[in-house]
């Protein structure tokens, strides 16, 4: 295990990209996404296979993040994706996912800084070490 420190933090963030990812792969939510809301958003006629793209895109991060491989390409992917869903879909809602108001910004931002500290353990910088 390369980094111990941040199995629990992969570990959470997994579970929590797979639910995402594969909730709307068996109740019709991706087609219902991609064709009424990405479609409607100028992504046409793309929108269905973008949808499918994105929810594949958190269950293969997912995999990523418990065998400890490709952990920053897959970070940044799905970076992208929640940064996107910030503009697109959460942004007009404000800030709260729950209580001061629905389906804000505030979830997207907690996943986007736990896979920046899962993608930089030690840190952005590398120290020096000290002579």
């Amino acid at each position: 295990m390369k980094h111990p420190n941040t199995l629990l933090l992969r570990l959470i963030v997994a579970i929590i990209l797979i639910i995402h990812g594969a909730g709307g792969m068996f109740n019709n939510g991706v087609y219902e996404f991609g064709k009424f809301f990405l479609d409607n958003k100028g992504f046409a006629p793309i929108g269905v296979p973008l949808a499918w793209a994105i929810k594949i895109s958190h269950v293969i991060a997912a995999i990523c993040l418990l065998t400890e491989k490709y952990i920053k390409l897959a970070g940044l992917i799905t970076i992208v994706v929640l940064i996107a869903g910030i503009f697109m879909v959460h942004l007009p809602n404000g800030w709260f996912v729950v209580g001061g108001g629905t389906n804000g910004i505030e979830f997207n931002i907690l996943l986007i800084f736990a896979l920046l500290t899962i993608m930089f353990p030690d840190g952005i910088y590398k120290r020096k070490a000290r002579p």
